[in-house]
């Protein structure tokens, strides 16, 4: 089949997707999944009933009542249990629900949302679920229906297929691709709400990948056999370019903007206005906005100014725009690194295999559909410094650049410092030099009267110490100790990194990068499915390039 004959396909794909996502009937009057910090629905207005046996204007129940109904559910029994000298506290939500917290000591441990018409218990959470939106499970609050089953497996699929070997069953990056995938049953049990579950099962994935990259890091090797093994190039290709147009479609009609990407708006609009963003006058309509690095604010002015934020909780046009132009950045950037790996037709394929399962691969779909854009930014500079791997100068031009969007890019700082470990002292000086300035020219304009120190305070210090359930030491404090060896750890590696091994090639770099980069994630109180982009590249580059070849001998050329 012709390239050239492609784009009626795709413009009949597009079309058909389009009219089947809008057919969706709309949603209900109050969609929690569609409120901060997910999307712009107003939250409904709360009215507290005093005295609580008093019947409001247009309601059925009385705030008795709706006390009742709430005592009644597992959820408040079960935390009465825990916390006995509990207060409920009733007031009406909008003008046809009721809300029931519960309180302990000033802390709201409980709370249940009520019908008025039905009497109907709709919501009902207690302990981090009461504070933390993101840990109750409503369907196609984070990424619209990225995690339906008729999205999510088929994607599972296109990711592993292409790259398996039916001669070679056992090989090794089909386990690597699977593993990728494992995710998935965390995934599971986080859209369920069930996140004493979900969170464990993160870590034994991360321990895989960790060590996998470590020992591919310090012991590179070669494996036999095709990286792809029956399928066409050529069809490999057409099926990149179908799956971004289809995740580009699915963005625009279905998807969601949460509050990253709203914080990054609302910094870009400041910044572009002369105001600043680490001043503590950030914005009041969400929490914290302030704690991401300064360039994550900076690469969405462009975005803002194209698509004005209003003001207000709204649709954001600016955030589609840059999740979506950072997404694809990753898929050209880690096409130009097959090429720069491989020379000839071998790169050239390298780089459209390295594209393709970017865009297959479901947690990359997850991100963008979200639209915070600022991980995929990362994921794009990180795969930029490897492609500069040569060249102190560019290489710490790009990891400058991914620290000032997120922080973790940091860890990498002493790996990329020493490059292939010739002339090292040289390379670390000018690596060194680019690195700081980079930071001085997107900081110091927007460096607070607080100075450093409450730049620091602000996004570093705050995503360091911030509470958070979505990790083993968020759910169960009494870890601390063993958090604190698991933080200390990744700063020992990155700093021995720099030493050995002694001479690396830009694959080991990419593997041992991985394994830096998770090794920070395991000791962070704070973990989320969008951390995965940052490393996923030099996993993928890693397992993908040490194939002895792209296409089986004797391909035909595409």
């Amino acid at each position: 089949m012709a390239v050239v004959g492609l784009r009626p396909m795709i413009l009949a794909f597009a079309a058909a997707l389009t009219c089947a996502l809008l057919a969706v009937a709309p949603a209900a009057a109050e969609n929690p999944a569609h409120q901060p910090p997910f999307g712009p629905e107003p939250l409904a207005s709360l009215t507290p009933v005093e005295p609580p046996d008093r019947t409001p204007p247009g309601f059925e129940l009385s705030g008795v009542e709706a006390i009742a109904i709430a005592d009644g559910t597992a959820t408040v029994r079960e935390e009465r249990a825990e916390s006995p000298g509990m207060k409920p506290r009733v007031a009406t939500r909008g003008d046809d629900r009721w809300q029931v917290d519960y309180f302990d000591g000033g802390t709201d441990v409980a709370q249940v949302v009520i019908d008025d018409a039905t009497g109907e218990v709709v919501e009902a959470w207690r302990n981090q679920q009461v504070e933390v939106k993101l840990a109750r499970g409503y369907e196609g609050a984070v990424a619209g229906s990225v995690s339906e089953a008729w999205i999510w497996i088929p994607l599972c699929l296109l990711f592993v297929l292409p790259f398996f070997d039916p001669r070679r069953p056992f090989r090794l990056l089909h386990l690597d691709l699977l593993i990728l995938l494992a995710f998935s049953v965390s995934q599971f049990f986080f859209n369920k709400g069930e996140i004493v579950w979900s969170v464990p099962l993160v870590y034994p994935v991360l321990a895989y990948l960790f060590l996998r990259m470590t020992i591919a890091g310090f012991l590179p090797k070669t494996r036999p056999g095709p990286l792809v093994p029956w399928l066409s190039i050529r069809w490999l290709l057409l099926g990149a370019v179908a799956l971004a147009v289809f995740r580009i479609v699915l963005n625009v009609v279905d998807s969601q903007v949460i509050d990253i990407g709203f914080a990054n708006v609302v910094g870009a609009d400041r910044i572009a206005g002369g105001e600043g963003v680490y001043d503590g006058q950030f914005t009041t309509l969400i929490d914290r906005g302030d704690s991401y690095g300064p360039l994550s604010y900076l690469s969405f002015i462009p975005f803002e100014q194209l698509f004005p934020w209003g003001g207000g909780l709204e649709e954001l046009p600016a955030a589609h725009a840059a999740a979506i132009v950072f997404d694809l950045a990753v898929v050209g950037l880690l096409y130009l690194c097959g090429r720069r790996l491989r020379e000839g037709r071998e790169g050239r394929d390298l780089g459209i295999a390295l594209a393709f399962a970017w865009l297959a691969y479901p947690y990359t779909l997850y991100a963008l559909n979200s639209n915070g854009g600022n991980d995929a930014f990362v994921a794009a500079l990180l795969v930029a410094a490897l492609i500069f791997f040569s060249s102190p100068v560019k290489r710490g031009l790009a990891i400058g650049l991914g620290a000032a969007v997120k922080f973790g890019p940091l860890a990498l700082a002493p790996l990329f410092a020493a490059g292939d470990g010739e002339r090292r002292i040289r390379s670390t000086l000018v690596f060194g030099a680019v690195f700081v300035a980079v930071w001085a020219v997107v900081l110091l304009p927007l460096l607070p009267d607080g100075g450093l120190r409450e730049f620091y305070d602000r996004t570093f210090g705050y995503q360091a110490s911030r509470g958070s359930p979505f990790s083993v030491w968020g759910l169960e404090p009494s870890l601390g100790g063993l958090q604190d060896v698991a933080r200390v750890f990744p700063v020992l590696l990155g700093a021995a990194l720099f030493f050995v091994p002694r001479r690396r090639t830009a694959l080991q770099v990419a593997a041992l990068g991985a394994a830096v980069l998770i090794a920070t994630q395991v000791g962070s109180t704070h973990w989320f499915y969008f951390f995965i982009l940052w490393w996923t590249p030099y996993v993928l580059i890693n397992a993908f390039a040490t194939q002895e070849r792209v296409t089986p001998e004797g391909a035909s050329k595409s």
